[in-house]
């Protein structure tokens, strides 16, 4: 059997070009390349009459096809255990990099320039090469800016210059961001000087998780003059420090959400540095889950219309709460509470008691005016205790929070 005939038959599948095996395919090129550049004469001699040029192509292509099944398996072995630092999802709406490679790949953030979420993640190293990019114009690429579909953008773990970070708010601010999350980094440096106007974007939402910064309680104020106004909902969690510059901080004109959870530390005298008086008209919605407060009595000190965390019984001594008129739905549940709180508001519409330490039923003189009360969880309703804690686990884990939650509906007192 003629060998040459035989791999022949399947000329059509050998003119396509292996361009899935880089480095292989293109050695095989250039094998076909130095064999075409062939002098007629050479040629003539080396082909019987019976053989085609297309024959000798045949006979040129075949051990480069051996040589790929050879190859084929450790590539595929080397591509499926070195995953690349991006990966973005089927549809093109989520794309995710997690650059822990020691040299990584940063080019390969390309691959989300379509997502509508961008989750980027430094592996916890310095970002301090980038710096030089602070200083161009974003005039320059304001056009490819506004071309991308990102909404969400999430940035973490790593070092960053404030230079550089707010160059990328600079940057961003032709673009239909509207939800960032900043989350495991560390800023360094000093800040660059204020905009003589505000280019950053216009959010909607900003989160702030373990970020610590050089300038210390005066970030707030400094990342505000950066970001357009419109803000209605603000996060910030496990913050090294929540004494805002309240003097420097402006007016957040819009915001209707803030969550100061998840700062242990923060306690009573906390909140009254982190609450600056006058620079929240619109506030609808505070929740303090997981701050160390203890007392109703150091909430209303702190001109607070909430309570959250473990609570203490309120001193027979201690100042009454002057609650909002406005204040509709008390959220307590999660609180350790052994009694109904002292110094309620005379009238709500839901008051949460869920999962406390009741021993009996509150007194209606205990309880305010309320529509819709709430005491599943508590031990008198299960002596037993055969259900109290199952019950208590399950709404923890759909609620996904640790203590409690108050809704302010409509609040004013912090204007």
């Amino acid at each position: 059997m003629d060998w040459r005939r035989e791999v022949g038959s399947d000329q059509g599948s050998q003119r396509r070009e292996h361009s899935d095996v880089p480095g292989v395919t293109k050695g095989c090129q250039r094998v076909w390349g130095a064999w075409k550049p062939a002098s007629a004469a050479t040629q003539e001699r080396s082909q019987s009459p019976s053989q085609s040029p297309e024959d000798l192509s045949t006979m040129v292509r075949a051990p480069c096809r051996l040589l790929l099944l050879l190859l084929l398996p450790p590539l595929l072995h080397v591509w499926a255990t070195t995953p690349e630092p991006c990966a973005v999802d089927d549809d093109d709406v989520r794309c995710v990099c997690n650059f822990t490679d020691p040299e990584p790949d940063w080019s390969s953030a390309f691959q989300c320039v379509g997502a509508m979420e961008v989750e980027i993640r430094g592996g916890g190293r310095s970002l301090k090469e980038f710096v030089n990019f602070a200083g161009i114009n974003p005039k320059q690429y304001a056009d490819v800016i506004r071309a991308l579909r990102v909404r969400r953008l999430t940035v973490g773990d790593a070092q960053v210059p404030a230079l550089l970070l707010f160059s990328l708010l600079r940057g961003l601010g032709s673009s239909r961001l509207n939800q960032l999350t900043l989350e495991d980094l560390e800023v360094i440096g000093p800040t660059p000087p204020p905009p003589l106007e505000v280019t950053g974007p216009a959010l909607s939402s900003l989160t702030i998780r373990n970020v610590s910064w050089a300038t210390g309680g005066a970030w707030l104020a400094e990342l505000q003059l950066w970001l357009k106004p419109g803000l209605k909902v603000l996060n910030v969690a496990q913050a090294p420090s929540l004494a805002f510059s309240c003097a420097d901080l402006g007016t957040f004109p819009s915001l209707t959400a803030l969550d100061l959870s998840d700062n242990p530390g923060l306690d009573e005298r906390g909140l009254t540095a982190a609450l600056c008086p006058n620079k929240f008209p619109a506030l609808q919605e505070l929740a303090l889950r997981n701050t160390g407060v203890q007392t109703l009595g150091g909430v209303c000190a702190a001109r607070l219309d909430l309570s959250h965390n473990p609570l203490r019984a309120t001193a027979p001594d201690a100042p009454r709460c002057i609650w909002p008129s406005a204040l509709s739905s008390l959220n307590l549940s999660f609180a350790g509470l052994e009694q109904v709180p002292v110094g309620l508001p005379a009238e709500l519409s839901m008051l949460d008691l869920r999962c406390n330490r009741l021993n009996r039923e509150p007194r209606p003189d205990e309880l305010p005016k309320v529509r819709d009360l709430m005491l599943a969880g508590n031990p008198y309703l299960d002596p037993k205790n055969s259900g109290v804690v199952t019950a208590c686990e399950r709404l923890t884990q759909a609620l996904g929070v640790s203590g409690s939650i108050v809704l302010l509906q409509g609040v004013r007192s912090l204007a």
